[in-house]
């Protein structure tokens, strides 16, 4: 690990903490040791002979950046359902991921994970929910995949219980038993979750969503991860079909559903919150939920554009997610600050949301969802050394002054650098931790397979 035995100095760069005061530093330097921060301020770094120097001229360092919604076995469908609404999307695509094995998810986790880190990613969560039987373990294959290209995995065990014949969306030959699902959660907090400082993988526990799930195994996974001391996580109010489906069959709009079920609490984040009124906003800041923004995913889809600026402005901790590639085909993390902005400003205007609110989303306000706001989301001394040092002097950042503004307004920026825990996983945008041509070679196999197979 870069740091660990010699501290690593990184100089001369512009620095965007994202700490609690918005501390900015036109021409600063940052030294880490042991994976941590352990200095950061303007200016020179004073004369040291025992650190390993980054030239940083040109560049803007940033917090790594946090994906707290994806799913990344659905890079094997990309490309697929160009012109459906969610639940026609979902229903397409059903069929196919029924055929997902442990091969496709090792492969698809380690091109996904190689694809956030290029753009800027060093924590991700990730939510499986399809887990058809007689595969392999695919929750073992993903952390094994996380750890060799070396990004924070937060693990959502999802699972669908609730098929087609008892009023659900998914098939019935994807539904697990209800006992099997909260056994496997409870399985994968053991196997998995380490809730130590520093932790490379966290699990949480995440039944899919309303529409696909019964209200049994709704609460008692929430009943599940509070006594194992693990998040919660879910969809919802992702499309105004999802609102329908709620009122019709439950009697309520979905964050009440949810609210009856126990839900609503500081230990859960929702993914999406397209559709919220006023009262739902209220009532979720009330109760200390956070929400993952996936602009580019409802765009795609046209489920509409989140209230995002309301959410901010009753205090809800909102983060960015890029979801799964097969709704948001770019899978840029990066791209998402801007387009969380752009979309903002097509619901409130120009002064709706501007570049740095866009990057405290997609820094602190992941670490927020996540619950780890103490460890990662800022630069500042003592927390991990999650870095990224983005590569700003070229032709298409040029000429744009503020280095935040030529972040999030400008295209997506290349790196110098981003580490994760101090080590060094992209180096002059190159990943360092595993080659890319033979990710992508064992991508491309694991996609003709599965389209083999239908």
């Amino acid at each position: 690990m870069t740091g660990a035995s010699r501290p690593l100095a990184i100089e001369g760069c512009a620095i965007a903490t994202v700490n609690g005061s918005g501390t900015e530093y036109e021409y600063g330097h940052m030294v880490v040791e042991n994976g941590r921060i352990a200095k950061i301020g303007p200016g020179p770094l004073p004369m040291r002979a025992d650190v390993t120097r980054i030239d940083g001229r040109g560049c803007l360092a940033t917090p790594g950046l946090v994906n707290v919604h994806h799913h990344l076995y659905q890079w094997a469908t990309r490309g697929l359902a160009q012109d459906h609404d969610l639940f026609g999307w979902l229903t397409s695509l059903y069929p196919m991921w029924a055929s997902i094995d442990v091969d496709l998810v090792r492969d698809t986790t380690a091109a996904g994970l190689a694809w956030l880190a290029l753009s800027g990613c060093t924590t991700s969560a990730d939510h499986p929910y399809i887990f058809p039987d007689r595969v392999g373990d695919l929750l073992a294959a993903e952390v094994a995949e996380a750890g060799r290209i070396g990004l924070r995995l937060h693990l959502c065990r999802g699972a669908i219980d609730l098929g087609h014949s008892r009023g659900g969306l998914p098939p019935d030959e994807l539904v697990e038993n209800t006992h099997d699902c909260l056994s496997a959660m409870k399985q994968a907090v053991s196997d998995f979750h380490d809730p130590s400082p520093g932790a490379m993988v966290r699990v949480a526990i995440a039944p899919c969503s309303p529409f696909s799930v019964s209200a049994q195994l709704m609460a008692e996974s929430a009943a599940l991860a509070r006594d194992m001391g693990v998040r919660l996580h879910t969809h919802l109010a992702e499309t105004i079909q999802e609102e329908h489906y709620c009122k019709d069959k439950f009697g309520v709009t979905p964050v009440r559903y949810l609210e009856r079920l126990g839900w609503l609490a500081d230990d859960v984040w929702l993914a999406h919150g397209v559709h919220l009124s006023d009262d739902a906003i209220e009532t979720m800041a009330k109760e200390g939920v956070a929400v993952a923004h996936c602009p580019s995913s409802n765009a795609r889809l046209g489920a509409g554009i989140a209230p995002v600026r309301r959410m901010l402005d009753a205090g809800i901790a909102v983060g960015l997610g890029v979801d799964g590639p097969a709704s948001q085909e770019s899978g840029l993390l990066v791209a998402e600050l801007r387009q969380a902005m752009y979309s903002a400003r097509l619901d409130g205007g120009p002064t709706a949301m501007s570049a740095r609110d866009a990057l405290r989303m997609g820094t602190m306000g992941g670490a927020h969802c996540l619950g780890r706001q103490d460890e990662i989301g800022s630069l500042e001394v003592g927390k991990l050394a999650d870095i990224a040092l983005w590569r700003l002097d070229t032709l298409g950042h040029a000429g744009i002054a503020d280095p935040v503004a030529a972040l999030v307004f400008g295209p997506p920026a290349g790196l110098a650098r981003l580490l994760v825990h101090g080590r060094e996983v992209v180096v002059d945008g190159e990943l360092q931790t595993a080659d890319i041509t033979q990710l992508t070679k064992g991508l491309e196999e694991s996609c003709r397979r599965l389209a083999t197979r239908h």
